[in-house]
């Protein structure tokens, strides 16, 4: 937008009001003045006509013509000025005498047809005026009533021609004189005006300039001149403003230049110190590096013998023991398993303290997770006799992918605690979640416990590492204070958060939220027992988180279900033998004290009596307990939390004995020989007994130089090595097997207690197939020897031992192709399981299919990774073991950085194998 400026306002304000007002007075004036010269005219025309008409009429009367041309002819000479021409006419319209024969009388004569005047009135033609007045008879004697008439008084009318020339002469006057008035007006305004500006605005527009000089820089700018009134002090203000500019200026300058020279000698401080720093950076880098090698020895130190301690006592517990003997054993086991779990937290706390806690992201049931976390747990909680309860959220999907390891480790940590600070009461746990995004789930877990609370001082220190609520809390109950900053951290990791409400000597909640993905191949769908559909239950439950829990379970089985919670409500029920007869089942809860053990057996005895099955759910899992109950009458009895699982195998009916005996066959050896590596006697001997339970010939070694020597003479189907050894350590050793032996091509799985994640990643990398820590697990061994042996030997070696009824026994076309015995073998024998999860890979194969051959197109390596591998996943508990061995070998070339073009063959014989799965599941759903 223009801005006006001063000279423009200065102009505005002193011309224009000063023409506008000139404009108009003179305006006014002109038009009044032209006004009265017209009105002069008309006035002065008529007081000549009106005394000419009544002079006239008595010489018109009396005919004498020279009487009237002596009359008009004087009044002519004395108004020449303005008359042209007089003339009088006869009452028929005749001229009778004029004052000027050369006059226009044609003019100035009455139209034809018009009636004479019969008062003063005039015509305009523009430069003249044309006046008639009528010449009326005065001296006829008429009585008092006759009245004037055209035609009888009026004997003729007068008629004088004005000339207008002298009256427009002076109204042009008139007008030229005003507009040189107004002009001269103007031009004297616009004189002072530019005078004025010539004063005003150009000393205002050279102080503007001489401030842009000072914003530029120019300090020595300066305005000079005698300036007048108060532009002078603004002068004299702008110059002294400008004074102290440059002032200031040198005053800042020199400061800068002070301010250099100390900068300069600060820096040369610092660059000192950074030397100093870097230094000192490197000592803890070397000492940090100290520190993870002390923790990974530490580690390896404290794992090994504690390796021998747990699986030896294990080991133990299997033979036949006194009560003593087992209850001696089973206490060195639990406390050989609690130094396990400090050891395991402080080398956690190190792990996230340096950001190397690597986070997985694999398929996993959250359900499956929970009900084995609370299982562990659940003993602990029943010593104490407290009521353990356990609630999954029907809406939660069970298929998940995340780390469902440090998810369980999280709630052991919470739940552990709760029960840990909990002296009588429950500890409920509670499992919700929603969808915050397409395919990604916020879970969230709330553990509440009836402890002994938390104080509001003490929730700031609560997950602060070794810091515990209280420094007797230590003393008291044991533990690092490791676990809720350990679990504060993880669940961080996994996208979530952690908090906790508590009231002191109340309790407390502490609660935690993660985010998975929701798993696009559902491991297994959650079934409902058809068997159960429209049962009718009584369900007994004094604690309402438990019985809340339960009732959901049973609803989404779509059974009827009678709920009660006071004891009175059942002896009021039972009182109706008819109504209580109707019901299938009866499931109890109770709290299993001494007092009221008597009362329960009562209980139970009457129910048998009335309903058919009579099942119990107990805070205890003492199996002399469970005998007691079940011999006054009780079907079953189960120890609380009670899972979906638990209760569905306790209400379903039993297996039949002969399907039962056929599974729960002994295993068979797997008759293959493996080689066993470790330095420390007790640890080779332990997993010599472990694997010698497992598989027909275990040879072993006690370094890697010797391991090496059997290998270049002897083909072994698994090799289990150590990795810290003397002589030879593993990693060296496995380089030497792979390029100068017979086993090139073995499975070698490392056998290490080091558990940093990127020892496990540098392992792999060397060319171990797989990673197991100490102490070594019982579970992770079996699944290493089906994992990583041929699928046929392990059939052959097992065919009895999961046989499943020979009306299920159904053998493929092609038996490489789809292999059944394994299906059933990888699913833990359990058909159903085993049916669920081929079909679910049998449907998934086509939109796999597609997915990779759109990838292959698109040369979109890791979109090819991400789909090999979940498809690798899911082949390795379907039976199909010749798809699950090319996806396999995919997988790894792709992790490797093979190119797509040296995959060709790889992939052909991968879309040929899923077309033959396709193929021969057709035939083969329809015998399942």
């Amino acid at each position: 937008m223009h801005k006006i400026s001063l000279k423009d306002w200065v102009i505005l304000l002193t011309i224009v009001p000063t023409a506008i007002i000139s404009i108009i007075v003179a305006g006014y004036l002109s038009y009044s003045r032209y006004h009265e010269l017209d009105q002069f005219i008309y006035q002065r025309a008529s007081s000549i006509i009106d005394p000419l008409a009544i002079s006239s009429a008595a010489p018109l009367l009396e005919k004498k013509r020279d009487s009237l041309r002596t009359l008009i002819g004087f009044s002519h000479r004395s108004q020449s000025d303005i008359i042209k021409s007089i003339a009088i006419f006869t009452k028929d319209n005749q001229v009778f005498v004029t004052s000027s024969y050369h006059g226009d009388t044609h003019t100035m004569r009455v139209k034809a047809g018009q009636n004479l005047p019969t008062r003063t009135q005039y015509d305009d033609y523009g430069d003249y005026l044309v006046y008639r007045a009528p010449i009326i008879d005065e001296f006829t004697q008429r009585d008092s009533t006759s009245t004037l008439s055209n035609s009888a008084d009026i004997i003729g009318y007068i008629a004088i021609q004005i000339d207008k020339s002298s009256v427009k002469y002076a109204q042009q006057d008139l007008l030229v004189t005003t507009s040189l008035i107004l002009l001269i007006s103007i031009i004297i305004s616009a004189i002072f005006s530019f005078k004025l500006i010539n004063n005003v605005t150009r000393p205002i527009a050279s102080m503007v300039l001489a401030i842009d000089r000072i914003r530029e820089g120019k300090i020595e700018s300066r305005i000079s001149g005698q300036l007048i009134g108060e532009l002078n002090f603004l002068k004299n203000g702008v110059n002294a403003m400008a004074q102290s500019l440059g002032d200031y200026q040198d005053e800042m300058q020199r400061s800068i230049d002070q301010a250099t020279i100390d900068l300069r000698e600060s820096l040369e401080q610092f660059e000192i110190q950074n030397v100093e720093l870097d230094i000192a950076k490197r000592k803890a880098q070397d000492a940090n590096k100290v520190k993870s090698e002390f923790l990974a020895n530490m580690s390896h130190e404290l794992r090994t013998p504690l390796n021998g301690v747990i699986g030896f006592t294990r080991q133990v517990l299997k033979t036949r023991l006194s009560d003593t003997q087992r209850d001696h054993l089973q206490t060195i086991e639990r406390s050989a398993g609690n130094l396990l779990s400090i050891i395991n937290d402080i080398l956690d706390f190190s792990k996230l303290d340096a950001g190397k806690m690597v986070i997985e992201n694999i398929p996993f049931s959250i359900r499956e997770s929970v009900e084995e976390t609370l299982t562990l747990l659940a003993p602990s909680a029943h010593m104490k006799n407290i009521e353990l309860s356990l609630r999954v959220s029907p809406q939660l999907p069970d298929s998940l992918i995340g780390d469902a390891m440090r998810i369980k480790q999280v709630l052991v940590n919470l739940a552990s605690n709760a029960i840990k600070f909990t002296d009588k009461g429950a500890v409920d746990i509670n499992i919700d979640g929603n969808v915050i995004a397409k395919d990604l789930y916020k879970v969230r877990v709330t553990v509440e416990d009836t402890g002994i609370g938390i104080s509001k001082q003490q929730k700031s220190s609560i997950f602060e590492a070794f810091g515990q609520g209280d420094k007797s809390v230590t003393r008291i109950y044991g533990g690092t204070g490791l676990g809720l900053v350990i679990s504060k951290r993880l669940v961080a990791e996994m996208r979530g958060g952690i908090g906790c409400d508590s009231i002191e000597n109340e309790g407390s909640t502490f609660w935690f939220t993660i985010q998975c993905e929701l798993n696009p191949i559902p491991t297994l769908p959650i079934s409902i027992p058809e068997q159960l559909v429209n049962k009718t239950i009584l369900y007994y439950e004094p604690h309402t988180p438990s019985r809340l829990a339960t009732t959901e379970i049973l609803s989404s089985w779509k059974m009827q279900i009678t709920c009660l919670t006071q004891r009175n409500e059942v002896e009021q029920l039972m009182s109706n033998k008819e109504q209580i007869s109707a019901f299938d089942f009866a499931l109890i809860g109770h709290n299993v004290t001494p007092a009221a053990l008597n009362e329960l057996k009562a209980l139970v005895f009457t129910l048998q009596d009335l309903i058919p099955a009579v099942h119990l759910a107990i805070n205890s899992n003492s199996p002399s307990l469970h005998e007691a109950l079940i011999s006054s009458g009780a079907k079953s009895c189960i120890s609380k939390p009670i899972t979906a699982q638990r209760l569905s195998k306790t209400l379903l009916p039993a297996t039949p004995p002969e399907q039962a005996r056929l599974f729960d066959l002994p295993e068979k050896k797997v008759p293959i020989k493996v080689l066993a590596v470790d330095d420390n006697e007790a640890n080779l001997k332990l997993i010599k007994e472990l694997l010698l339970e497992q598989v027909h010939e275990v040879t072993t070694a006690t370094d890697g130089a010797q391991a090496v020597e059997l290998c270049r003479h002897e083909k072994f189907a698994l090799i289990f090595m150590d990795i810290q050894m003397p002589v030879l350590d593993g990693i060296s050793a496995l380089s030497i097997i792979r390029q100068q032996t017979l086993n090139e091509h073995t499975p070698i799985i490392a056998v290490t207690a080091h558990v940093f994640g990127e020892e496990k990643d540098k392992l792999l990398s060397k060319g171990f197939n797989a990673f197991i820590t100490k102490p070594i697990d019982e579970a992770m061994l079996h699944h290493s020897i089906y994992e990583y042996c041929d699928s046929n030997l392990l059939a052959n070696g097992n065919d009895q031992a999961i046989a499943a009824p020979t009306a299920k026994v159904i053998k493929s076309a092609r038996p490489t192709i789809i292999d059944w015995p394994l299906a059933l073998k990888r699913a833990g024998r359990k058909e159903t399981l085993a049916k669920d999860m081929f079909i679910g890979l049998v449907n998934s194969l086509p939109e796999s299919k597609v997915s990779i051959s759109e990838a292959l197109i698109s040369q979109d390596v890791e979109q090819l990774k991400v789909l090999i591998h979940k498809l690798n996943g899911a082949c390795c508990y379907s039976g199909v073991p010749s798809l699950s061995t090319v996806t396999h070998e995919l997988e790894t070339e792709l992790k490797r950085g093979i190119a797509l073009d040296d995959l060709e063959p790889e992939f052909f014989e991968f879309f040929e194998q899923i077309d033959l799965v396709l193929e021969d599941a057709t035939k083969f759903i329809k015998k399942l």
